[in-house]
């Protein structure tokens, strides 16, 4: 895994980085976050964010932006790269 500085638009139909990471601060509709690995109930339909821009999004979702590296050239790509970096910060 290697870090990017190059930023790109979301892929539609992904929501990789909504379902791949955990998330530890609530979230509407999921007042304990998530694990690793479960969808975000905030997902539309087309993997869209329903909260995306308000304030109730977790500001680890602001925080995460697609990169080259990140993203890839699949969801199963993007998928595999959170894993890996939900394993490397996991508490031990």
């Amino acid at each position: 895994m290697t870090a990017s500085t190059s930023t790109l638009d979301c892929r539609s139909g992904c929501g990789a980085c909504c379902t791949a990471p955990s998330i530890t601060t609530p979230i509407p509709g999921m007042p304990l976050g998530k694990p690793a690995g479960v969808r975000c109930i905030q997902l539309d339909e087309d993997q869209r964010c329903l909260i995306f821009g308000q304030p109730g999004r977790p500001a680890f979702c602001g925080g995460l932006q697609p990169s080259a590296d990140m993203c890839g050239s699949s969801r199963e790509h993007a998928i595999r790269w959170l894993d890996e970096l939900e394993r490397a910060t996991a508490p031990t």
